[in-house]
Parts: C-alpha cells; sequence; structure tokens
C-alpha cells in the first residue's frame, strides 16, 4: 500500500528532549532544574497585562506585533524595520533558516550547544556542520572560522552557550566576524544575555549595527520569566528581518504574549532585580561547586555545566532521588539550572557527596 511521502531529511533529524519535570517524592521537596526556567513567578504588574488581555481572546493578535515592536525598538534603540517576533527565539531561528537555506547548503555551529540547532537546521535540507568547543567548553572561534565553505550560509554563535555557559567576549565576536564573507550570516544567540556580568562580553547589538549579515535574537522567556507563553526575537539588517516575517506563522505570537512582553519592557527594573539574585546564587553554586573538587566551566547564564561523560546519567538518577531534576546529555554531562535557594542547596549537597564518593 502506498503511503505519502515524507522529506528524506526527515529522516536524520534528532528529537528535541525537553527538560522533565521532577517526579513527586513521599517527604521530600522536589525542584525542577532542568529547562532554564526563571523560578520566579510572573510580577503582578504582567498577570495583569495577561488578565485585561484575555478579555479580548475572541480577537486575533496583532499579526504585525506593533506595540511590541515599538517597545522593543525603543528599548534597544533599533528601527522597528530590524525587528521580526515569533514564538521563543528558537522560532525566529527556524524562520531564518527557513528564508535562507536550502538542500545542500551548511549550518556552522559549535558542539556542543543549544539542541534545537541540528533540528531547525535539518528541517530546512541543509547540512549541519558541528565545531568540538575548545578549552574552557567555550567556542573555538578560530576552528569555525576555518570550517566555513563556499556552501556555508549561517554560522550560529550562542553565546552564553546552552548548555556550558561560557560567553564569547566582544573582541573575539567582532574579529570573528570580520574573518567570515560577507554573504556569510553570523546569527548572535543571546537568549541568556541579561545574566551576563563579565565585562568583555559585550552586547551583540552593538555588533549587528553597520553590518548586513549579523542577526541578534533575543527571547523573554528567561529572564524576563515568560517560558510559558513564548516570545522571542530577531535584530537584524532590514533585509533580513523582512525575509523572517515573512516566512514567519500568521498569528504566531498570541496577544497575550504580546501583551506581557510589553508590561516585562516596562518592568525591566524590578525584573532585574530578580535576575541579580539569580547571578548571586548562581556565583554561590559555581563557588560550591569548585570547592566540592569540581571542575566547572565559568558560567555567564542561568545554569552550569558539569562534566560528567559516561557517569552523567547516574549523577542525574541520583539527583532525581534527592528532588531535583537535572537535564542530562548522556555520555556527555549534566546542565543544571540556577533555581530557587532550596534548589541550589540541594544540588551542592548531592553534588559534593558525588565528587567524595567517585574521588
Amino acid at each position: 500500500m502506498r503511503q505519502p511521502p515524507i522529506r528524506p531529511a526527515l529522516g536524520t533529524i534528532p528529537t528535541y528532549k525537553p527538560g522533565k519535570p521532577p517526579a513527586p517524592r513521599a517527604g521530600i521537596a522536589t525542584y525542577k532544574l532542568s529547562s532554564n526556567e526563571n523560578p520566579y513567578p510572573p510580577l503582578p504588574s504582567v498577570l495583569l497585562a495577561v488578565e485585561d488581555t484575555a478579555a479580548q481572546l475572541n480577537r486575533y493578535p496583532d499579526m504585525g506585533a506593533s506595540v511590541l515592536y515599538e517597545a522593543i525598538a525603543d528599548r534597544f534603540g533599533v528601527p522597528t524595520s530590524d525587528l521580526a517576533a515569533a514564538t521563543g527565539s528558537v522560532a525566529v531561528l527556524y524562520h531564518l533558516l527557513q528564508a535562507t537555506c536550502a538542500d545542500g547548503d551548511e549550518v556552522l555551529y559549535a558542539w556542543r550547544s543549544f539542541e534545537a540547532y541540528p533540528i531547525a537546521v535539518g528541517a530546512t535540507g541543509a547540512s549541519g556542520v558541528q565545531v568540538p568547543l575548545g578549552e574552557g567548553a567555550r567556542h573555538d572561534l578560530d576552528a569555525m572560522a576555518e570550517a566555513v565553505t563556499e556552501r556555508t550560509r549561517v554560522v550560529l554563535v550562542c553565546t552564553p552557550n546552552n548548555p556550558t555557559g561560557p560567553a564569547v567576549t566582544e573582541k573575539e565576536l567582532r574579529r570573528f566576524v570580520g574573518r567570515l564573507p560577507d554573504d556569510v550570516i553570523v546569527v548572535v544567540d543571546e537568549a541568556y544575555r541579561e545574566f551576563v556580568r563579565d565585562p568583555d562580553v559585550g552586547d551583540g547589538t552593538d555588533v549587528y549595527r553597520g553590518r548586513g549579515n549579523v542577526v541578534v535574537l533575543r527571547t523573554f522567556s528567561k529572564a524576563y520569566g515568560l517560558a510559558g507563553l513564548r516570545v522571542g526575537f530577531a535584530i537584524a539588517p532590514t533585509r533580513l528581518a523582512e525575509a523572517i516575517r515573512k516566512v514567519s506563522l500568521p498569528f504566531g505570537v498570541s496577544s497575550i504574549a504580546q501583551a506581557a512582553a510589553i508590561a516585562s519592557l516596562q518592568a525591566e527594573d524590578e525584573l532585574f532585580e530578580r535576575v541579580e539574585a539569580l547571578v548571586g546564587e548562581r556565583t554561590r553554586v559555581l563557588d560550591g561547586l569548585r570547592e566540592s573538587g569540581w571542575d566547572v566551566p565559568d558560567s555567564q547564564a542561568n545554569f552550569v555545566w558539569l562534566a560528567l561523560g559516561d557517569d552523567t546519567v547516574d549523577f542525574a538518577v541520583t539527583c532525581d532521588e534527592a528532588g531535583i531534576m537535572v537535564r542530562p546529555f548522556p555520555g556527555d554531562g549534566a546542565r543544571v539550572s540556577i533555581g530557587e535557594t532550596e534548589a541550589n542547596d540541594v544540588l551542592l549537597r548531592v553534588a559534593a557527596q558525588w565528587r567524595a564518593d567517585h574521588a
């Protein structure tokens, strides 16, 4: 019996594995540290914006996200013509690749990096070219520049890098972009930019200005705490922003998501107090892990990376039994989100005992 054909490219695409919630355990508090979510609940002002907008759910959202674009443009000092929004920054990336890549093209990125990259690239029919991370679990930008070929259409730079944590400095990024042909798009994925405290790490929007091939991705899912609403955006040269918008799903960003994002921008001072608290917890966790004997990469994000190799799954099981769910990458390592203080305490206790047992 004949069956409808499915594109051959889909046979090579890996399945995205989301972070799992912890299983309930009698007498033990459980915490989800597997998805890099903001542990704080929404601000009252953001909830109010959501509630007000919910009364209009019978209407389609503003497909052009005009008010949201104006708010973002004002916040980042860019024209609205250089903006494109979608359901999370990863959706913006999907649209960008769909608009610029086809069978036979190449998309270059570090590995290990965001696990959605191979899926997004494969869906276009292009080939993903993975360049191993360098020392300190950082992007090896020299190796990435050398891996660019005539078939390369897009290069992805995740900074801070998910799942390992280190960020690319502004000097490194500018030098890297300067080495590439002008017709190769450089995507600077800054989903965790608000958590960066290294003064040498610049803002991708500064690199985008005056260039025709640099695209910056941002999201409201992490620092702004809107993971459940899914809204992200690209800051890109006008021609590329137009291409992204052209292939975007009509009415993709809901009216509630747009309202919540606008309210979040208006409440940045309050939200960033929470971000500062998470950065403080990140420092405490990194210091505690290192005191226990762990060799942990410098993280500029809201998570830490434990290179466990073949012990990764066993460590994740141990954490689950203690009440925290981490994100294992079997055979490689575990990414652990910075969560509530109590959750971080459990991580430090489990990690210290693990290190002592495996010394």
